[in-house]
């Protein structure tokens, strides 16, 4: 198991912690161990469910109890999982979360089903290198996210999750075709500035896909009336040509706009964030939404956000609603037979992603 850093560095190294090995034997045999809990190996079970998953199961969970019952093992977690003791964390929400994460995740005593991630294929185009990225939520801690790119839009995919946002979920969401403008740093620290430029932006966005709606209904309505009519005479060649021409030529100019090469960035006042240490200069800034709701994944809807760039391996976004602030930092581990797909196969993947983790 690769856990992330903790909490909020996410800069630091992946941790590896190994949950079951297999030992390959003569004609053919093999013996699975269990290495979860802290009395050393002991008897397991792997199953080929179908293509690119599997399932494992302990057959001695009595083997991960330990002597100073349930509060040892969850100080145990705890040490583990976030590097510190529950006195050092006095928020009480912060404590219920990761009590919740606790009775959660040890239910399942290394019983586990297991598929394949396909890593997102990559572009010339993209905005940067797609790929897995540590980032911090919050009282949540560090979860691990995918960013991928679909035309105009980038997409950040939870591949772990937490009471609130299950893995699988879209938790944020860039909308490439809106840049962000930011005022100079003085006035960025005016909260309320920085939520006006994203609030008109997001009306912007509103009345594009309100036309955009309207112009797919003319089209629809155009289309049955001339299949209900007799064919028009085609026009001469050249006159639409160039028209299109320059609509595509003006399209392509706009994609490939360059952004500065740097500028000054300060979190507003008032926006919380885990990780203090974040940079003071980013790259470009675009319109995006953010996934928030309720324990439960109860009650989910998107905000309005900022992502900010900072560099090929690190961008960040600031959760209006929230006034908060994630840190995303690329994961740097080589993993084995994690090929891209296609674009296509990618989408359809994700799709299916989706669909399992509701």
């Amino acid at each position: 198991m690769y856990l992330p850093p903790h909490d909020p560095h996410v800069d630091d190294p992946m941790r590896f912690k190994p949950l079951f090995r297999i030992h390959l034997m003569e004609r053919k045999c093999a013996t699975v161990e269990c290495m979860y809990g802290h009395k050393g190996p002991h008897n397991g079970h792997i199953q080929i469910v179908k293509k690119d998953e599997f399932s494992t199961k302990c057959n001695q969970t009595d083997h991960h109890r330990m002597s100073g019952g349930r509060q040892e093992e969850f100080r145990t977690w705890l040490r583990e999982e976030w590097g510190r003791t529950l006195e050092d964390i006095f928020h009480e929400h912060m404590q219920e979360l990761i009590l919740m994460k606790f009775i959660y995740t040890s239910q399942y005593d290394n019983c586990l089903t297991y598929r394949r991630i396909y890593l997102p294929p990559s572009s010339p185009e993209d905005l940067i290198k797609p790929g897995l990225f540590k980032g911090t939520y919050g009282s949540h801690g560090l979860e691990i996210v995918m960013l991928s790119f679909h035309g105009k839009k980038a997409k950040g995919t939870k591949i772990t999750g937490d009471p609130n946002i299950p893995a699988g979920q879209q938790t944020v969401e860039i909308d490439l075709a809106h840049p962000l403008q930011l005022p100079d740093v003085e006035n960025l620290r005016d909260f309320s500035e920085l939520s006006r430029i994203v609030l008109e932006v997001q009306e912007q966005v509103r009345r594009e896909e309100q036309e955009e709606e309207h112009q797919q209904e003319k089209e629809e309505e155009d289309c049955s009336q001339q299949a209900a009519s007799p064919p028009a005479a085609k026009p001469l060649a050249g006159g639409g040509g160039a028209e299109g021409e320059e609509t595509a030529a003006g399209a392509e100019g706009t994609t490939q706009d360059k952004a500065p090469a740097s500028q000054p960035f300060m979190l507003p006042m008032g926006v919380i964030s885990r990780n203090e240490d974040y940079p003071r200069t980013c790259r470009i800034c675009f319109y995006g939404t953010g996934l928030i709701a309720g324990h439960g994944f109860t009650s989910p809807e998107r905000t309005p956000g900022v992502f900010v760039l900072f560099d090929d391996d690190r961008f960040g976004f600031i959760w209006l609603e929230l006034k908060s602030f994630s840190l995303y930092s690329r994961i740097k581990v080589s993993f084995q037979n994690a090929e891209a797909p296609s674009r296509e196969a990618f989408d359809e993947m994700l799709k299916n992603i989706q669909s399992l983790a509701t």
